[in-house]
């Protein structure tokens, strides 16, 4: 057999593995986000698409009138229609937002913090990458819970998914694609970098749609920002991992929105998924598809988080 890069291809008879769009990061106009959504329902190879903010509760008046439309759009389309949370509750509004969102009959919600959790205890829920599921204790004590779904940080190694997939306690997502979320804070970095404070911001981060780059005092591109969240500046990539996380368990990857051709990333991660594009070739198209976004995937090696490393060769 010829050497492939990231594994062999999948074998005969192993659980179809699914896809899910993650929440938007971005500020994007309310025309914008419409559009998006209805192409992904009507083109993407998307199972699961998760709508709602999860970075600031300003921004969400501007697409709520869509929202029903889009959501009949991707139900139609049979896609999983998720409501996500916010994952930083600040002020009283910011509650009342989880709450409503969480309330929201007929949808699955996906809680991306521990006020939401206490919330949906006792009804199945997700979990998103931004609750703290680092061991087998944690997770099998938030599955007691009723969390069926759970979508892994960032930061986990590959030992550590491998550990948390074997568990059985609930089914294991790992972000695939995009932008890492790293951090957040109550203050709004990008109102900071214009001279604005958080309450009159006039929504600056609608001029970046991938988020602002910070660079280090040497003028290095290390994060970037989207309101108040940090993001790495490489986009995250495991489409080379594929193979090995389908070994250990994983059958969820989570893309995360981004101002490329996002049905075309879709198909990439499908085609790689079912064995019809190898994972060399994968990663190479995908490259393309970001332009000059570098990619990383240090994280899951145990290194630094910014730095991509190759994928080991396998016979």
């Amino acid at each position: 057999m010829a050497l492939t890069r990231g594994g062999k291809k999948k074998t005969a008879g192993a659980a179809k593995a699914t896809l899910t769009l993650g929440p938007l990061l971005f500020n994007w106009p309310a025309a914008k986000r419409e559009d998006f959504y209805y192409r992904i329902a009507d083109e993407a190879p998307i199972d699961s698409v998760c709508l709602g903010e999860v970075v600031c509760v300003k921004r969400m008046p501007f697409f709520e009138s869509s929202l029903p439309k889009v959501v009949e759009r991707l139900a139609s389309a049979g896609k999983e229609v998720i409501l996500s949370t916010l994952p930083l509750i600040n002020h009283q509004r910011d509650m009342e937002f989880v709450r409503a969102t969480v309330g929201t009959p007929g949808y699955a919600v996906e809680a991306n913090d521990v006020a939401a959790i206490e919330i949906l205890r006792g009804h199945r829920h997700y979990l998103g990458p931004y609750v703290n599921v680092y061991n087998e204790g944690t997770l099998r004590y938030l599955a007691a819970l009723g969390a069926t779904r759970v979508c892994l940080p960032v930061e986990l190694p590959a030992k550590s998914i491998e550990i948390l997939a074997k568990t059985g306690a609930a089914e294991i997502e790992v972000f695939a694609f995009g932008r890492l979320p790293l951090a957040m804070s109550a203050r709004c970095f990008h109102a900071r970098s214009c001279g604005r404070h958080k309450d009159n911001c006039e929504f600056v981060c609608e001029r970046d749609p991938d988020g602002l780059v910070v660079d280090t005092l040497d003028r290095e591109p290390v994060f970037a920002v989207s309101g108040s969240h940090i993001l790495s500046h490489p986009c995250g990539s495991l489409v080379g991992e594929l193979d090995a996380l389908r070994r250990m368990g994983v059958r969820r990857f989570r893309l995360s929105p981004h101002d490329v051709d996002m049905v075309a990333v879709a198909r990439l991660f499908r085609d790689a998924l079912d064995g019809r594009l190898e994972a060399g070739s994968a990663s190479a198209r995908l490259g393309e598809l970001v332009g000059g976004m570098p990619f990383c995937n240090g994280f899951y090696y145990g290194a630094a988080g910014e730095t991509f490393v190759e994928p080991p060769l396998r016979v």
